[in-house]
């Protein structure tokens, strides 16, 4: 039953003399009540609420933000086109590469079709720059 005192007034007691963390004869109650028969250990209560964390559902959903592509219209044209090229190219070195006995396949058709398209006027179109600057 110690008040604490400084520079002459008195904190941490009430005017009954009594300070505020007395609680008379009374313990303070030490948390929740154990459901079963005993309390939990530090191991049981952590496994408790992880499983409790991953069954309920999360209630803000994280988007994931794709970078914005900055680059213009003409230089996407350019890109894509130089890309389907390339593509063009690994589809006849596969052609060349197949053996013998897949020449007939429908893998060997679809290769010598995607070999045969002529990506040569996609290449020599340069796309309009807009609004007026071209």
């Amino acid at each position: 039953m110690r008040a604490i005192r400084t520079y002459g007034s008195v904190r941490g007691a009430l005017s009954n003399g009594r300070s505020y963390r007395d609680n008379g004869d009374q313990a303070m109650p030490r948390g929740r009540k154990p459901d079963g028969e005993h309390a939990l250990s530090n191991a049981e209560r952590q496994a408790r609420y992880r499983t409790r964390r991953l069954t309920q559902s999360s209630p803000t959903k994280t988007r994931l933000r794709h970078p914005t592509d900055r680059r213009s219209r003409p230089q996407r044209w350019r890109d894509a086109v130089s890309e389907l090229l390339a593509l063009q190219a690994e589809y006849a070195d596969w052609l060349t590469a197949l053996p013998g006995s897949l020449r007939d396949s429908p893998v060997a058709e679809a290769l010598e079709t995607i070999a045969d398209l002529d990506f040569t006027d996609l290449a020599g179109i340069e796309p309009p720059r807009g609004y007026g600057r071209d």
